[in-house]
């Protein structure tokens, strides 16, 4: 909370935040209406129906559950590692505070820091391919290692495999949630969220903090993993993934979209094929979302180069003449999103090299 917001309005802003029926437009309805979240908290009922509000949230407002659920989060921010970040609060990240429906408070476990730095959203499809997770974990490790933090959203598949890779760079990464801090899900993940938070991440979530998972929260908490980032990059999805709203409210947000192309025959593949018709930026490669991004980065961290490794059959076809990943496909017989993944890791390694929208060897 801001400095200068009193205990007693730290515990009214968080009561009208627990309130079920009370999103963020309202709440800044009631903020602007009344001057503070005491007073809307005081005012009479008549005055909150006069603003559209229903009968039911202004009689919810004095339960003893919603005061308990209150207490509840201000005990919970007596450690240091946790934090609570108001819209008028200097700390609010900047980028999601251009959001007509930016979240009144959010909660964050972990270094709370992070969500001041340049971000780059990686999201995907839950039952991602064994070379679509690869992809995404291959570039999540180089972004982060370029100086972006990986944003997503904990989920299994394409989510989980960027925030791995984030971690295995030792760079930043950001998980929004879709229930509250308290009741982490998948519980497949909560080792990872674990590792996010003692790793120097951040877990983000506008729900208090015990709030299960609703089916409702998970397409409303992707306007936050775009809102919080400069742009979106889609590695794996169908034409019916959630990954593929987010695109969307990327554009509304006026936010770069990427997306990774793949096999026509791929199920998996066809969402991105979509975005890239829609405009999205096709990308082959690390650099081509680093190049338009580069004067973001903290201190302009140069991706990490190592000396040549063990032979590579993309390697040696590159070594003869310069070939586009169409052209590695078919002269490997792998298919597209392995070759993309392979080369990936080979960027990494300093091996290759997206030069003009082809491939090059990069002799070390």
């Amino acid at each position: 909370m801001p400095v200068d917001v009193s205990p007693a309005e730290s515990e009214a802003r968080l009561r009208l935040h627990a309130l079920p029926e009370l999103g963020p437009r309202r709440f800044r309805r009631l903020m602007s209406a009344f001057g503070s979240a005491s007073a809307a908290l005081s005012a009479p009922a008549a005055a909150w129906r006069s603003l559209g509000l229903s009968q039911a949230s202004a009689e919810q407002r004095r339960e003893a559950g919603i005061r308990e659920q209150a207490a509840a989060a201000l005990r919970w921010l007596e450690d240091s590692s946790h934090h609570l970040l108001a819209w008028d609060d200097p700390a609010y990240p900047a980028l999601l505070a251009e959001l007509a429906d930016a979240p009144p408070l959010l909660f964050v476990a972990g270094a709370v820091a992070l969500l001041e730095r340049p971000q780059l959203a990686v999201v995907g499809s839950r039952r991602a391919s064994k070379p679509g997770l690869d992809t995404a974990r291959a570039f999540a490790r180089s972004l982060a290692g370029g100086g972006f933090v990986i944003t997503s959203g904990l989920a299994l598949g394409i989510d989980g495999a960027a925030h791995e890779g984030a971690l295995e760079a030792a760079g930043g990464t950001v998980a929004v949630l879709g229930t509250g801090i308290e009741h982490l899900y998948p519980r497949r993940h909560v080792g990872l969220a674990r590792r996010i938070v003692e790793q120097g991440g951040a877990l983000v979530s506008e729900l208090p903090l015990q709030c299960p998972p609703q089916a409702a929260n998970f397409p409303r908490r992707n306007r936050i993993i775009s809102g919080l980032s400069l742009g979106v990059l889609v590695v794996e999805a169908s034409p019916s993934s959630g990954s593929l709203i987010t695109a969307r409210l990327a554009v509304e947000q006026g936010r770069e979209v990427y997306a990774i192309p793949g096999s026509i025959h791929h199920p998996g593949a066809r969402g991105c094929h979509e975005l890239i018709r829609q405009g999205a930026t096709l990308v082959e490669c690390v650099e081509h979302i680093l190049e338009g991004l580069r004067g973001w980065t903290q201190g302009g961290a140069p991706l990490r180069t190592v000396a040549e490794g063990p032979p590579h059959p993309l390697v040696d076809l590159l070594r003869a003449a310069p070939q586009s990943s169409e052209q590695l496909a078919l002269g490997s017989g792998l298919e597209l999103p392995e070759v993309l993944a392979a080369l990936t890791e080979l960027e990494l390694d300093g091996r290759v090299a997206c030069e003009a929208g082809v491939w090059v060897h990069r002799a070390p």
